[in-house]
């Protein structure tokens, strides 16, 4: 058995020692050159073939011992037995097959080392242009680093903002759920009542009815939230002046009877119930003409519009000139397009676009009965805005955030006679000649949508305009 043990030391022991030698000859070379060695040797063999000649001129001695190397790298130690044969007259292939088998058994790592030792110690260019090959392999290690850090700093903040946007759409949610659980509480205490009334205006007529019950739910809403503000307004009024009085204790009473109405859920629908128990059944229809005689005083809140924008521009403008809806905004004008309210209908939409040029456009909602449900389009001229009150022009009217206190006595009768409009979007310039503007807007009531499209702007160029409106429900 120790015979035994002896031999297999014997075998496995020359081939562990030039494996350790060769791996240590590698780690030595590449901290020296800052590269894996057959890196170097690769860019050593290519300046050697490239400079030969060139660069630097060896001898023939020298020309010998490289080639030697490169043979023992590429083919290892040389078999005579295998090799071919040679001419008689081939001195140069004697010498070269000499210097190889000079060599011995040196392995193909040994045999790289020294021919790039040999090409250093021969040609002082190799270390420079090494130098140069190791710079550009640094620079290019560190901008993948730098990508790769690029893109996990791309990663996380994409997380980052799918977390935001998961978030506002839990809080949207939850708000919604709010809203909805309050209308519930509203509709659930007078919808016998209004179905009642909506029986007697549409006898037989389902559908008119459910409309109509949804317009009266809708305007009970908002009349409670409108008692809601009031209500907090004086609650925080009378909670400033008894702040100024010297009793503490009421004042602490006060604010957070005051904190529990404005924040609990089912203190707000027990009041919304006990608003709703003293609703009373009003006439639509004299409810719409007061509120055109009275103005600003009745005006519903209106909601903002929802806007957005599509590519397909090209589709879009064939569609609408096949539909009629095309028309040219001359220099210096604005055309308003009014769209009546649809009695069967509860959302407006839009779509518009431009050849080559923008145009300004603009949302209003003038609260008054049309006696048509058709589309009608109206041109007003810059230059004719000082006689349109005079004219008694459909284009122009009176919005309420923005009356002019300086008009005359007479200016002011007859605005005040005209119907209240309510600003929906503000006429801004908008790109529509390279994408399609489209938007939404719920009714506020009965009344006509006032889609403006304003030129003024342009004193030479007149706008085509490609439109479209529709309902919804």
């Amino acid at each position: 058995m120790a015979n035994k043990s002896e031999i297999t030391n014997q075998k496995v022991n020359p081939i562990k020692v030039p494996l350790e030698t060769d791996q240590g000859i590698s780690l030595s070379e590449e901290r020296k050159w800052g590269l894996p060695l057959k890196e170097v040797y690769k860019h050593g063999l290519f300046f050697y073939k490239d400079k030969e000649g060139k660069a630097m001129h060896l001898s023939y001695e020298d020309r010998l011992k490289l080639v030697a190397y490169t043979q023992q790298a590429a083919h290892g130690p040389l078999d005579t037995n295998s090799a071919p044969p040679l001419g008689v007259l081939d001195v140069i292939g004697r010498d070269r097959r000499a210097a190889w088998q000079a060599l011995g058994q040196m392995s193909q790592v040994q045999a790289m080392a020294g021919f790039i030792h040999t090409l250093d110690r021969l040609c002082p260019l190799f270390k420079p242009y090494l130098e140069a090959i190791q710079k550009d392999f640094e620079a290019k290690k560190q901008q993948e680093l730098k990508k790769a850090e690029e893109e996990k700093a791309h990663m996380e903040l994409q997380n980052r903002i799918i977390l935001e946007k998961q978030k506002q759409e839990s809080t949207k949610l939850t708000e919604e759920q709010q809203v909805q659980r309050i209308k519930d509480a509203l509709n659930a205490q007078t919808y016998e009542q209004f179905l009642q009334y909506a029986q007697q205006q549409f006898p037989g007529n389902y559908d008119q009815q459910a409309i109509l019950i949804r317009q009266l739910q809708d305007q009970h809403y908002q009349q409670y939230i409108q008692q809601l503000a009031v209500d907090q307004r004086l609650a925080n009024s009378n909670l400033n002046y008894k702040e100024e009085s010297d009793d503490e204790n009421d004042n602490e009473k006060e604010e957070k009877d005051c904190n529990l109405n404005d924040s609990d859920p089912a203190i707000m629908d027990n009041k919304a119930m006990q608003t709703s128990e003293k609703t009373e059944i009003i006439d639509y229809n004299e409810e719409s003409r007061e509120e055109e005689s009275d103005g600003d005083d009745l005006v519903s809140p209106v909601e903002d519009a929802r806007m957005w924008t599509r590519g397909d521009i090209v589709q879009f403008k064939e569609s609408a000139r096949a539909s009629g809806g095309r028309l040219t905004v001359g220099h210096g004008e604005t055309i308003t397009v009014r769209v009546p309210t649809h009695h069967r209908a509860r959302c407006l939409c839009y779509e518009f676009a431009t050849d080559n040029y923008d145009i300004g456009f603009g949302l209003y909602f003038e609260w008054s009965k049309s006696p048509t449900s058709e589309v009608t389009v109206h041109v007003a001229e810059s230059d004719d805005e000082d006689d349109a009150d005079d004219d008694n022009d459909d284009e122009e009217y009176t919005i309420h955030e923005s009356a002019d206190p300086e008009m005359g006595a007479e200016r002011r009768a007859l605005s005040s006679a005209r119907p209240p409009v309510s600003l929906i979007v503000p006429i801004y310039r908008r790109d529509c000649h390279t994408e399609v503007y489209a938007g939404s807007h719920t009714y506020p009531g009965e009344g006509v949508y006032l889609l403006k499209f304003d030129n003024t702007y342009s004193l030479w160029r007149s706008k085509t305009l490609y439109y479209k409106v529709y309902y919804t429900q």
